[in-house]
């Protein structure tokens, strides 16, 4: 680009950093001339966009910017792929002189990049509309395919920094926006009623010299009947529709209080229009659904900012995959095409399209997104690369072992979907509070009607409209979930995925977390360490054996036979669990495990094949700790927590561990009815118990706890026992998250004590009639506000410090 030039002779700026990404500057960086400015950048790229954004007028987005913007790392030709049919079906759709798509990016981080794509794009030849949404990292494009193809609009986006990725597919878009559109319709409507209602009760209330004729007063009150009816039957049909469904299900609650004060509040004001009545309430029905809609809208944003990881997982998933053919060659293919077996090629800075086997040895891949680690993991020839993780330094080739749904990434959205759609116990049980609350104020409201018709009839009506507004328990169902919802997100973002409904609420109360040893304390990578024979068999021919048993072990012991080659299959294999593992092998029957099991023999902690009378191999077996191992233990005995050891393996190993790590309860040899039986113990004894672990032998105990961690890469059994699924086995995210359960039920507590205290406080101040309707509403709304901003506290990350 010729304007770009190096070494200019003008005064540079005092920033560091790239004026575009605020990155480091090389020894040599770009520089521009912009305004009489020279400019220094990190790359061509940078400069070039900010040449583009001056010459397009939209230099304001320098200005308007909250944080820099995006490195530029522009790939054309990868975006040419975004034009083949095959990539776009289930994605875009067919509109009037076009088709449109949704699009994700994380690149969006304020509101002045939202602005600049929306400009930007819009300026395209072929582009129909474009809407950027700075909260969500969301671009609807609709563009004529006639006149440009899609990959042009999208390399200006990418030119500008935004990396575009595929949302979800375009049924599930188009639910999601519709839903939006009719939300914010019915919130505009509202506002917009209110506003014109209000203005009309005020000429009304500032007559009171009851100087206006009967007839402009009877013409405001029917233009206002005119403004009221859309709010009420139109932007408040969800609340409608919602007591509907609650009285015909006969459970009272939240929205029956909310259509009864509306409806209560809207019919009198007719009937008294059409009699010409005294007073009409109007004003008090529109804002009661005008700041309703608004509080149930904040509170979709906060479950909005739950579902971000979901979100961010479909981030993760590439559009295309580089996959080898027979002959060597290449040829780019949709997700959809790839089959186990296949191998792909991942560049540099992309995403695996599927779970495989690194093939090159000296890999890195982030995997932040998947486990939380920030940093790229070095990765061995063999060893796993998930869907999502972006390659980090090089080219790497990878062969397919899982696609689609059977992907590490498609699970973890899965569970998170899941985790966000269950109902914790504690809200369950405020939605029963706040039904019972519902029919005693149904209750007292006819009370309270009673003793103001014979105190004052003629504000009898009023009063009881304003206690039915004022005592509506929106702040009281809000508080929980939205919490709840919060700290849900919170742990997605530590890697840790919440599987079973309460297992948030149950953490907070833990006081003991048990341990297992073998792939949860320790590093899940056991190493023979040596082998002695015994009689005719060789160190060889006894870990062939050893190996042909573990083949279909998923035990974490049996990685350490993973690389025996010449494994024969072992027949009629049989797991012992908390024993050993037995079968025939070349027509012998041999067993496994610890001494008592495979020989009867006495327990020295070391892994024995036997035939069941004799000895024929002793394998050591040598397993690391985890690196984070120690600093999460002190992390628990900082937050006043004992942590216990529970294991299978031999007492030397296991009061190696527990020496090292200085756990002072630690226990060996335990069967899988031993553990549980210890758990059972400590919670007869008034101990909230959390288990760790990761292995088919601990479901029952970790069913069997009060909560329940298990390592993501430990057997799928375990998983489903669990409570939450640590998504990488970072030990340190386990006290986090326990902190993090602790805050949720602090901010609980105090919504909870807030929405009752201003109910205690507002009801009597609504019986003595001292507010009006009106006022009440805007109070009901208040206190929901109160407890929704209070639970998004919750959406701040803390971390605790050491190796992840």
């Amino acid at each position: 680009m010729n304007a770009v030039a190096a070494g200019v002779g003008a005064t540079l700026p005092a920033a560091s950093g790239c004026f575009h990404c605020g990155e480091a500057l090389p020894a040599a960086p770009a520089s521009l001339q912009l305004d009489g400015q020279l400019r220094r950048f990190c790359c061509n790229g940078c400069a070039a966009a900010a040449q583009w954004i001056r010459d397009a007028d939209l230099d304001d987005y320098y200005r308007l910017r909250e944080q820099p913007g995006r490195r530029i790392d522009v790939d054309a030709a990868a975006l040419a792929h975004w034009d083949r049919e095959d990539v776009l079906a289930g994605h875009a759709r067919a509109i009037d002189g076009g088709r449109e798509l949704v699009v994700v990016t994380d690149g969006m981080r304020c509101a002045a990049c939202a602005w600049l794509i929306d400009r930007a794009l819009a300026r395209e030849e072929g582009v129909l509309e474009i809407a950027a949404n700075a909260v969500t990292g969301r671009i609807r494009i609709a563009w004529d395919p006639a006149r440009t193809p899609l990959s042009r609009p999208l390399r200006r986006l990418q030119a500008l920094g935004y990396q575009p990725y595929l949302a979800a597919g375009d049924a599930q878009e188009r639910g999601r926006r519709r839903e939006r559109n009719r939300w914010l319709l019915r919130v505009g409507i509202a506002g917009l009623g209110s506003m014109q209602a209000m203005m009309f009760a005020e000429a009304l209330y500032l007559d009171t010299a009851n100087q206006m004729s009967l007839p402009m007063r009877d013409f405001l009150r029917w233009i206002t009947f005119l403004v009221a009816t859309p709010v009420v039957f139109y932007a408040g049909w969800p609340f409608l529709a919602g007591a509907w469904r609650e009285l015909r299900e006969r459970a009272p609650g939240m929205d029956t209080l909310v259509t009864a004060s509306t409806l209560l509040a809207y019919l009198a004001s007719v009937a008294e229009t059409v009699r010409g009545g005294p007073h009409v309430w109007y004003d008090a029905a529109v804002m009661f659904v005008f700041l309703l809609l608004v509080a149930r809208m904040l509170e979709q944003r906060v479950r909005t900012t739950a579902n971000a990881q979901v979100d961010a997982l479909a981030r993760a998933r590439p559009v295309l995959a580089l996959r080898e053919n027979a002959d060597g060659g290449c040829e780019t293919v949709p997700l959809a095409q790839l089959a186990v077996g296949d191998i792909v090629r991942v560049a540099a800075g992309e995403a695996a399209p599927a779970d495989g086997v690194l093939l090159d040895a000296g890999a890195r891949f982030g995997e932040a997104l998947l486990t939380g680690e920030s940093q790229p993991q070095p990765k061995r020839a063999g060893d796993t690369v998930y869907a999502g993780s972006l390659c980090d330094g090089r080219t790497a080739r990878i062969r397919i072992h899982r696609t689609g749904a059977d992907t590490r990434l498609a699970q973890l959205a899965a569970l998170v979907e899941r985790a966000q759609a269950q109902r914790p116990p504690a809200a369950q049980r405020a939605d029963r509070i706040a039904r019972a609350f519902v029919v005693a104020q149904l209750a007292g409201a006819l009370v309270l009607y009673a003793a103001w018709r014979v105190h004052a009839p003629e504000r009898a009506f009023e009063v009881t409209l304003a206690w039915l507004v004022i005592s509506c328990p929106c702040a009281l169902s809000l508080a929980i979930p939205a919490a709840y919802a919060a700290a849900s997100s919170t742990l997605a973002r530590l890697g840790v995925l919440p599987v079973r409904a309460g297992g948030l609420e149950r953490l907070a109360a833990v006081d003991t977390v048990v341990f297992d040893k073998t792939g949860t304390l320790g590093d899940g990578a056991p190493q023979l360490d040596a082998t002695r024979t015994f009689g005719t068999l060789d160190a060889d021919a006894a870990q062939r054996i050893a190996a042909a048993l573990e083949r279909e072990s998923t035990h974490p012991l049996a990685k350490a036979f993973a690389g025996v080659d010449g494994a024969a299959r072992a027949q009629a294999v049989t797991v012992h669990a908390g024993a050993g593992i037995e079968g025939v092998v070349d027509g012998m029957r041999w067993r496994l495990g610890h001494a008592a099991f495979a020989f009867g023999g006495t327990d020295d902690g070391a892994l024995w094949l036997a035939d069941g009378q004799r000895a024929a191999a002793r394998f050591g077996i040598r397993e690391h700790l985890r690196e984070d191992a120690a600093a999460a233990l002190a992390a628990l005995s900082g937050l006043g927590i004992d942590a216990q050891l529970l294991s299978g393996d031999g007492e030397a190993a296991v009061r190696r561990v527990a020496d090292t790590l200085g756990i002072e309860k630690a226990f060996a040899r335990q069967l899988p009815e031993q553990k549980l039986a210890r758990l059972r113990e400590l919670q007869a004894g008034g101990h909230v118990v959390a288990m760790v672990g990761d292995g088919v032998n601990d479901a029952p105990v970790l069913a069997g706890a009060d909560v329940s961690f298990a390592i993501g890469d430990g057997a799928a059994l375990a998983t489903r026992s669990a409570d939450l699924v640590l998504a990488s086995p970072a030990l340190l995210r386990i006290p986090e998250a326990i902190a993090l359960a602790r805050r949720s039920r602090t901010v609980v507590r105090q919504n909870l004590g807030w929405a009752l205290g201003y109910n205690l406080l507002a009801l009597p101040v609504a019986a003595l009639g001292l507010v009006t309707p009106w006022l009440a509403a805007l109070g009901m709304a208040l206190s929901s506000l109160a407890v929704t901003l209070n639970a998004l506290r919750l959406a701040r990350t803390a971390r605790i410090g050491g190796p992840r």
